[in-house]
């Protein structure tokens, strides 16, 4: 391989991690120390001469103060309240818990997955939304058996909006397919549905606001088995504690109604890229899944 290759290589490779990172847009191609340029003392420059005043002249007139025609009662009072900061959204200045309960009010009225996703798109109670460019609904057939669900979208998730485009959506195309599955047998979706700001986990918070709308989304899907992928998808999902390595491989009861849907934890695909070692362990995961699918476990 020549020097230019590798140079290139490393050019990629720095694009990728900073576009993981949240890095999308700059603004010149020349690199600019603004560090130094905030230090640098501004150039000292003489005051301009006055005139000298005219004998005789008038005294120039000032305009009057502010307030000054205002009367005693006009006055702010002592111990008002102040007037209300100025949010993104209506919704987005509630309290987590009022958000999350405006949001089960809403969800609960929609009635097909079309109408949750308009909801969705007209929701202002999750602060993620003003953070992202698109909302991240959901991809593949939601007629299907089999519902995958990941943490929330990434980069790539929020420019395309759909889930599981990038690296991790490639990773987790190829594993569906090492055991028979695509995405027309398949829907899949993430519990958040919006990007957090530099591919951060999303906090306990956002997890509350939008935890009806991914319940509704089962219950309107209503699938017959369920793959949380990540540490944070199982544990929204099931209720359970443990850690990933932990919870991983085993099937937990998530109750619609008087139904009950099997959900299977496992490794979420942007871990494995990280970690490529522990595909082994998703592959055993894939292979229980399959067995599910066909009856046998």
């Amino acid at each position: 391989m020549s020097q230019s290759d590798d140079r290139q290589r490393d050019l990629i490779a720095s694009l990728d991690f900073h576009v993981e990172a949240g890095l999308d847009l700059f603004l010149d191609e020349a690199p600019h120390d603004r560090f130094s340029e905030a230090e640098a003392p501004e150039p000292m420059t003489a005051p301009p001469a006055r005139p000298a005043p005219l004998r005789d002249a008038p005294a120039p007139s000032r305009p009057p103060l502010p307030g000054a025609g205002m009367v005693l009662a006009d006055l702010p009072q002592r111990g008002a309240a102040p007037p209300p900061a100025r949010t993104f959204g209506q919704s987005a200045a509630s309290k987590p818990g009022e958000a999350a309960g405006d949001a089960r009010a809403r969800a609960r009225d929609v009635q097909s997955l079309d109408e949750l996703e308009a909801l969705l798109a007209g929701f202002d109670g999750c602060p993620l939304k003003f953070t992202a460019k698109n909302l991240v609904f959901a991809d593949g057939n939601p007629a299907a058996k089999l519902m995958f669900i990941g943490e929330a979208p990434g980069a790539d998730e929020d420019r395309v909006g759909k889930p599981f485009m990038g690296r991790s959506g490639k990773l987790l195309d190829r594993m569906m397919a090492a055991i028979g599955l695509d995405r027309t047998n398949a829907y899949v979706t993430n519990i958040v549905p919006w990007r957090p700001p530099g591919n951060r986990n999303p906090t306990p918070q956002e997890v509350s606001i939008c935890r009806p709308f991914i319940e509704r989304q089962i219950e309107l899907a209503d699938p017959d088995l369920i793959v949380c992928l990540g540490s944070p998808a199982t544990q929204a999902i099931t209720g359970t504690k443990d850690g990933i390595l932990k919870a991983r491989g085993r099937f937990y009861p998530y109750r619609v109604g008087s139904r009950e849907i099997r959900a299977l934890a496992t490794l979420h695909p942007a871990y494995l890229l990280r970690q490529p070692l522990q595909k082994r362990l998703a592959w055993r995961d894939f292979r229980t899944l399959r067995a599910a699918l066909d009856g046998k476990a």
